[in-house]
């Protein structure tokens, strides 16, 4: 956390930066990161969602809490997922690939443009494309050799505003670098589970 203030610091522009840019409020953003530092419990923050089975291809999940510096704050989110009917689903929802893509594409999009607004820079639009392929093959079990994830994935990053090519560069490797969903899908990352009959 440390790293991440210093390395905003040295590259915010020399002009106090005052209200929002970006849509982002770069005052409680600082305010934010100082807390932390001066109290590092603050920086605990939990996610937690719960799928069921509806039919078929079809589940719901349900998000109705995070945690944030150990204080539980409630949420009221359903998603819906099902399987395109190539995939022998009934396409009424995004299936699984489609919503990793949107949290991947939108958690570096977040952090590119919190970036951004605390160097000063403007945005007036920004589009992330994100795109990889399974072979089916592994998912199927019809070869065990076949990887059943992705070997690769592609990301490009397309912004317009008053920032200037490395300027853009930066906030891109900075939304990398700090988001949550890049670090966990880019390195490996301990998922536990358990079976609990019910």
């Amino acid at each position: 956390m440390k790293r991440f203030k210093e390395e905003y610091k040295e590259q915010r522009t020399p002009v106090a930066i005052k209200g929002k840019i970006n849509g982002i409020d770069t005052d409680a953003l600082f305010a934010t990161i100082e807390a932390i530092k001066a109290d590092t419990s603050k920086a605990s923050c939990k996610f937690f969602a719960a799928t069921e089975w509806q039919h078929g291809t079809v589940s719901s999940t349900k998000v109705s809490r995070y945690a944030l510096g150990g204080q539980e704050i409630k949420q009221d989110y359903t998603i819906p997922v099902d399987e395109p009917s190539g995939l022998l689903g009934t396409d009424i929802a995004p299936n699984p690939q489609m919503l990793l893509y949107a949290a991947l594409n939108s958690c570096v999009l977040n952090t590119f443009v919190v970036n951004a607004a605390a160097k000063g820079i403007r945005i007036d639009s920004l589009r992330f494309d994100l795109e990889g392929e399974l072979d089916l093959r592994g998912f199927l079990g019809i070869d065990a050799s076949i990887n059943p994830g992705y070997d690769e994935l592609t990301l490009i990053c397309r912004v317009k505003g008053n920032g200037t090519l490395e300027q853009y560069q930066q906030c891109l490797e900075a939304g990398t670098r700090y988001s949550p969903n890049f670090q966990s899908i880019s390195r490996a990352v301990a998922v536990n589970f358990k079976l609990e009959m019910q």
